[in-house]
């Protein structure tokens, strides 16, 4: 399994980051998790200036883990970065 950080941002009203939230802890992969929406107006620009930095685009929900990225709730991607079956 991946050692790296895992750090998730999210909207806590999306679907797909509810399911990428759901899938992470039934897989008992441990993450932080910043619910975008939920920041104030300043932190929530910090995060969508350095996620459009990092992917170049500001979507949700973003993966990451040390350096790779996935955009998106894209199972069988996180799957396979994070090195379980």
């Amino acid at each position: 399994m991946n050692q790296d950080a895992v750090m998730l941002y999210a909207l806590s009203t999306c679907g797909h980051c509810k399911d990428m939230k759901a899938f992470l802890g039934q897989c008992g992969i441990g993450y932080d998790c910043v619910d975008v929406d939920k920041l104030d107006e300043a932190e929530r620009q910090q995060v969508i200036e350095k996620l459009i930095k990092i992917s170049k685009e500001c979507a949700f929900p973003t993966l990451i883990v040390g350096d790779k990225v996935i955009v998106g709730f894209r199972k069988e991607e996180v799957k396979e970065l994070l090195g379980i079956s």
